[in-house]
């Protein structure tokens, strides 16, 4: 049975999706790295959300683990590299929290604005200090927004509300969409010296890591306030409290921090700094989308091969799976033949779709063409980490697409480039969703495959297909189906033929003794 491992507290509406969808589940909180170590290689599946860390011993010790699933939007908590490594898929839900971590950066800007939380503080104190909390207006001032995805996006839309100016740095923002949002789009420089108010609304990279620092605070205009409710590693906080203390920062509402749980940090005592405990996502509505969405997202993954929101891996929706299905099979078919009749370093490879395949989502297709013809040559090799292996192995890899069919409806074509030739092999669905190969090294034949084959590669000679047949008879070898193609009269030829059982060595010795073989190979499906 597939088994999940919850592991931090979430929605128990996560476990009845899992159960209801007949997959066993354990929920295991506050567990250490090395408890968590000891149990992690029983589970298909992790759930976890920000407390549990996925590190590459955890990983080391997941040998039957498929999935981990991030109940939210940030994953610096995963190895996503070590992971992938692994062929592990990671997903996150960057949907379920959007409106809620939006909602709390708008209210945290607010604070800062008008100095609630202190306002508040020296109220309750019986003070009465009107003169003191002296704020500012949002309207009418510039909203800076780094990064504007799916919560800098809702941000942008509050902010419009209020009658603010919106401008927006993301690299992967175009002009198109930064007009349908109603924002400007702007360099990083000028949003800095722009902003009466910034907000940070993008992932912790190596690129966006410090990008709150002494150097870009000193581009800002004097007065300006600064709102992070998206990574703490995104300020440098030793540099936004200089700031601060000079006066050019006029506040800041921070509500992630460089480490957490942030029991003690530089910024807190600060008067002019607002602090949350991560509660950006912290509402019922979002621990409940989060919990339902991952749930869903890990069992539609773990029992029909659905891939929705991966970070490592092509996606695959519910309504994908089943057409993509027949397809999945054809290409690892293909992959695998491949793989096992490649005997040198693989230089590259080309993936060509032609008919009705074309219409489908093929980037799975290709990942899973990749594993098959990478497990013969290596260990530990799956859709998720295949495209990578191949880069890292400097393997040239191109898909091509053909929507006009050719000789047949659907057609998927795999060419690879070795170190000494290149060879192809392609093949089709007919009309009962079976899959078949067409055309091996050139030479059209058509083959249904089985677990166990013989591969033989002949001049095309009289009388070798009754020897090869005798061959095989003498030593006990049962032919369920025999295919047979050549490329011309007299010249190379190729038989594909299934057998009941695993052939043994000496069996294919005799083969490779007969007149005019010229390769011969046991392939395993």
């Amino acid at each position: 049975m597939v088994k999940v491992l919850i592991s931090d507290k979430m929605s128990p509406l996560a476990a009845r999706i899992f159960r209801e969808r007949g997959i066993e589940v354990d929920e295991i909180t506050g567990l250490s790295k090395d408890e968590l170590a000891e149990i992690i290689g029983k589970y298909d599946g992790l759930a976890i959300r920000s407390a549990t860390k996925v590190t590459p011993k955890i990983l080391d010790r997941a040998d039957n683990l498929k999935v981990i699933g991030r109940a939210g939007i940030g994953v610096d908590n995963i190895d996503i590299p070590a992971a992938t490594a692994k062929g592990v898929c990671v997903m996150n839900t960057p949907f379920g929290n959007s409106i809620t971590t939006a909602e709390h950066a708008i209210a945290m800007m607010m604070a800062i604005a008008r100095q609630i939380p202190q306002a508040d503080r020296s109220t309750q104190a019986g003070k009465w200090e009107k003169s003191r909390f002296m704020g500012v207006e949002l309207f009418g001032k510039t909203l800076g927004i780094i990064g504007c995805g799916n919560i800098g996006s809702i941000v942008a839309d509050r902010a419009l509300g209020l009658k603010m100016k919106v401008v927006a740095y993301d690299p992967y923002l175009s002009a198109e969409r930064a007009v349908d949002l109603g924002v400007e789009k702007v360099e990083l420089d000028e949003l800095f010296a722009r902003a009466d108010f910034i907000s940070l609304h993008t992932p912790l990279t190596d690129s966006t890591r410090g990008i709150i620092n002494a150097e870009n605070l000193a581009k800002t205009r004097e007065g300006v306030r600064i709102v992070n409710c998206a990574r703490g590693g995104l300020v440098v906080e030793e540099d936004l409290k200089a700031a601060l203390e000079a006066g050019h920062v006029a506040g800041a509402a921070l509500d992630v921090f460089s480490s957490e749980p942030a029991h003690e940090n530089i910024l807190f005592g600060m008067e002019n700094v607002i602090t949350t405990p991560h509660l950006g996502a912290s509402t019922r509505e979002a621990q409940e989308n989060v919990a339902v969405q991952v749930a869903e997202q890990m069992a539609d993954f773990l029992l029909l091969g659905a891939v929705s929101n991966a970070l490592n891996m092509a996606s695959i929706s519910a309504e994908e799976a089943p057409k993509l299905k027949p397809y999945v099979k054809l290409a690892e078919q293909i992959g695998s033949f491949a793989g096992q009749i490649t005997e040198t370093g693989l230089k590259k490879v080309v993936i060509e779709y032609e008919g009705h395949v074309t219409e489908l989502n093929t980037k799975p297709l290709s990942a899973v063409i990749l594993e098959g013809l990478l497990r013969p040559l290596m260990d530990s090799v799956n859709m998720v980490n295949a495209p990578v292996v191949a880069r890292e192995r400097d393997i040239e890899l191109s898909e091509v697409k053909t929507e006009r069919p050719g000789d047949y409806p659907t057609l998927i074509r795999l060419t690879v480039t070795t170190e000494r030739r290149t060879r192809d092999v392609a093949g089709t669905l007919f009309a009962d969703q079976r899959p078949r190969l067409v055309q091996i090294e050139g030479i059209s034949v058509e083959a249904d495959v089985g677990p166990h084959m013989l591969y033989v590669v002949n001049e095309d000679k009289p009388g070798f297909i009754g020897a090869l047949g005798s061959a095989l008879g003498d030593a006990g070898v049962n032919i369920a189906t025999f295919h047979l193609g050549r490329a011309a009269e007299g010249g190379e030829a190729i038989a594909l033929i299934e057998v009941d059982g695993a052939i043994p060595d000496d069996v294919l010795e005799k083969v490779r003794s007969l007149p005019h073989v010229r390769r011969v190979q046991a392939l395993n499906f």
